[in-house]
């Protein structure tokens, strides 16, 4: 059943005069990934299913979520740079990366202009998505829980991202 049918099943059933909220509610699914911000990355579904796996698919270009404790990338303690594993645009330092005890990769700051937001509504209260600057591909959502100097935890699925040691 979908979310907003289920909802107004839910709500009529209770006798909630918020039923009619439901309407104005945000649609259960957001449109695939975000708008690519470099025009050479603007690829077709189909060119992207040949370039990345069908997990990295899910979460990319279909704004998935990989299970929690999935990733081998949550226990990477090597120097280096997060890339982003659709267009290879590095993303993070490890020297931002940190362990929220989530399961998922965790960073405090990404690198400047690497990223960007949107306001995602799929669990119907706002959050704050980040997706790669350059082929729009999903990455995770970004909180106000994280350590300091940012306060900021980028919490990342990792299929999302390829690491590359040294630096």
């Amino acid at each position: 059943m979908e979310r907003r049918n289920f909802l107004t099943t839910l709500l009529a059933r209770v006798g909630a005069p918020l039923a009619a909220l439901v309407p104005f509610l945000p649609a259960a699914r957001a449109e695939a990934a975000s708008k690519a911000g470099d025009p050479a990355w603007k690829l077709s579904p189909a060119e992207w299913r040949k370039r990345l796996s069908p997990a990295a698919y899910a979460v990319l270009r279909d704004e998935g979520t990989e299970r929690p404790n999935s990733s081998p990338l949550n226990k990477e303690k090597r120097s280096g740079t997060y890339v982003c594993a659709g267009c290879r645009l590095p993303l993070f330092s490890s020297k931002t990366k940190f362990e929220s005890g989530t399961g998922w990769p965790s960073f405090w700051q990404p690198l400047p202009n690497a990223v960007a937001t949107k306001t995602d509504f799929k669990l119907i209260l706002p959050r704050t998505e980040y997706h790669c600057r350059r082929c729009g591909g999903h990455q995770g959502h970004v909180f106000n829980d994280g350590p300091k100097p940012t306060g900021k935890r980028y919490c990342n699925n990792g299929v999302a991202l390829a690491f590359v040691p040294g630096g």
